[in-house]
């Protein structure tokens, strides 16, 4: 074999060689430098420390084990608490073949008026009495996804302008359809 056929092969072995190694260089590469962005599906927060109904003080056979979307209600409910309630409520009514198998909750720390029990419809809403450690867990004015084993999956924080509560909404709706849809309990 002459000298231009062995550098010929040397390259076409790099070359081969290169083409195999070079995607898995750069893939670990773009991984380490967080080069791309983590592809993120669920609209709300993804709670990552275990939180369950029971760490709560909330009994879920109360709650007939179904899927919850647990509102937090603020200690004044104001317009922007009822907005929230009833984008909530919306939500709800939006999940259409799977409403059956969800349930509004409101937990208050506060007794409520008349005006504000008049946005909880009672065939919609389970309107419970807030535990006193509930402050220490959640926040106030945030909405919980609870799954029927009493887990707390997802939190969405209820938005400040009367703008965004169509998006609130939209989220809600978009995370209880996907859990639904890919659940194997409830």
């Amino acid at each position: 074999m002459s000298d231009v056929q062995k550098h010929k092969s040397r390259r076409n072995l790099l070359l081969v060689i290169a083409v195999f190694v070079l995607p898995i260089v750069l893939a670990k590469l773009a991984l380490t430098q967080n080069w791309l962005e983590y592809g993120v599906t669920n609209k709300g927060t993804l709670i990552e420390n275990q939180l369950t109904l029971q760490d709560l003080g909330i009994s879920n056979t109360e709650l007939d084990n179904m899927w919850l979307i647990l509102y937090a209600l603020p200690n004044d409910c104001n317009k922007h608490c009822e907005q929230t309630l009833l984008s909530v409520n919306n939500t709800l009514i939006a999940l259409g073949k799977y409403k059956p198998k969800v349930r509004n909750v409101a937990l208050y720390k506060h007794t409520l008026s008349n005006d504000q029990l008049s946005h909880l419809d009672h065939d919609e809403w389970s309107v419970i009495p807030s535990p006193n450690n509930q402050h220490l867990l959640i926040q106030e004015s945030t909405v919980l996804l609870v799954d029927p084993l009493g887990n707390i999956i997802l939190e969405h924080k209820a938005p400040m302008h009367v703008e965004e509560q169509a998006m609130f909404g939209k989220g809600i709706l978009a995370d209880m359809k996907k859990l639904l849809k890919y659940s194997k309990i409830g």
